[in-house]
């Protein structure tokens, strides 16, 4: 009997240095987010700026993905990844600098977040992109599985890590913290092989590479259906995460430590969908996974607005954990499968475009967030998504 696919994949260095670099920034990610989540909001008392820092870590998406994607098929990706990595550390670094002199403003976190961003934006054409030669089509559902429980897995551990270090030492420690993470990442970079683009994959300008990645969308139906639906998520569903410091501070009157912790219950229910999407799921499973899990994330939302108790509001969360899997594995892997090889890091540029037009998200969440509170906001986007996904059922009906 053939071993699963999990155990190859785990017996592949590379792969397995991808996988360390992702998870070393995963733990980074979602640490600073609650991190300067709850410190801008005790800050301003606004949930409006807690909305606008963590649309800023996904603006670089909508400004920046297709050109990263086009440049991705350029460069070596190795070396892409460790320039991504380092741009990271430092700018962790400065951040923790201004803590400990006492001198950090909210708008030095809006930059942070910005460059932080950028990398996030490189993750889809650079790193991502390198997972799926290393594993192959046959085996890229179950790669992104496991990236995607890594992922989920950290939205645990970070915003406990930040919770925790928030409230003992601060948020120097946060950033010192990041940076300290941050260095296996840049080790298991480093030690990839080179990975040279393509030849002649320079030759086509910048321009015309991004017209023709737009071209195969418009041509393929598989991969508009799969972009539109990545749009209704990150701009109804993916905001809503920025109002949980602001709900467990305000509805469910918790400390960092226990918003740290609820917010863990996201990563909770992720890692759970991922592992059993990654032991389970078969080609066939693919779009019904995609879908049923979008539609679970929109529908949860509401029942963690409302939840009268901490502990109904972290079983929503779980719940909408477990739909983000399902949604966030199929994504990458229903794009991946549908394009050619020698599109790809230009059409997972794409993907990071659809995924950062999410400030319009939160923008919208924001601003409702302001004028009618957060639970309503957060209900009211979560009922928004479930009805944008039922009116746009002809144009992703083919995925």
């Amino acid at each position: 009997m053939p071993d699963p696919a999990w155990r190859g994949l785990f017996r592949d260095r590379d792969f397995l240095r991808l996988w360390l670099s992702g998870l070393a920034v995963f733990v980074v990610r979602w640490l600073e987010t609650l991190a300067v989540g709850v410190f801008a909001y005790n800050v301003t008392h606004s949930a409006f700026v807690v909305a606008m820092l963590t649309m800023l870590r996904l603006l670089p998406m909508g400004l920046f993905g297709a050109f990263l994607g086009a440049a991705a098929d350029r460069m070596d990706r190795r070396q892409a990844l460790v320039l991504t990595i380092l741009s990271q550390i430092v700018t962790s670094a400065i951040i923790a600098a201004l803590a400990i002199a006492d001198a950090v403003e909210v708008w030095h976190l809006a930059v942070a977040s910005f460059m932080n961003g950028i990398g996030w934006a490189a993750d889809n054409p650079v790193r991502r992109a390198m997972i799926g030669q290393v594993a192959g089509p046959a085996r890229m559902g179950t790669a992104m599985s496991i990236d995607v429980a890594t992922s989920n897995g950290s939205r645990v551990l970070g915003p406990t890590l930040g919770g925790v270090i928030l409230a003992t030492v601060g948020l120097d420690g946060a950033f010192m913290l990041s940076v300290l993470i941050y260095l296996p990442a840049l080790v298991a970079a480093w030690r990839l092989p080179p990975a040279p683009p393509a030849p002649g994959a320079g030759a086509t300008p910048v321009l015309a590479s991004i017209a023709e990645g737009l071209a195969l969308v418009r041509r393929e139906p598989r991969l508009s259906g799969a972009l539109l639906v990545t749009l209704l998520f990150n701009i109804f569903g993916w905001p809503a995460t920025s109002m949980v410091p602001v709900i467990g501070q305000d509805r469910l009157a918790l400390g960092p430590s226990g918003i740290g912790l609820l917010a863990g219950m996201d990563g909770v229910g992720a890692f759970i969908g991922a592992v059993t999407v990654a032991v389970l799921a078969r080609p066939e499973h693919y779009k019904m996974i995609y879908l049923c899990g979008i539609s679970l994330y929109f529908a949860m939302l509401p029942a963690f607005a409302w939840a009268p108790d901490a502990g109904l509001a972290g079983v929503a969360l779980l719940l909408v954990g477990i739909g983000g899997a399902g949604f966030a594995i199929m994504q990458p892997t229903l794009i991946f499968l549908a394009t050619p090889v020698e599109l790809r890091s230009r059409i997972l540029g794409l993907l990071s475009v659809c995924i950062g037009l999410g400030p319009i998200g939160f923008l919208l969440l924001g601003g409702l967030a302001e004028l009618i509170g957060a639970p309503a906001a957060t209900a009211a986007m979560g009922t928004a998504g479930l009805v944008a996904l039922a009116l746009t059922r002809p144009w992703w009906r083919h995925i």
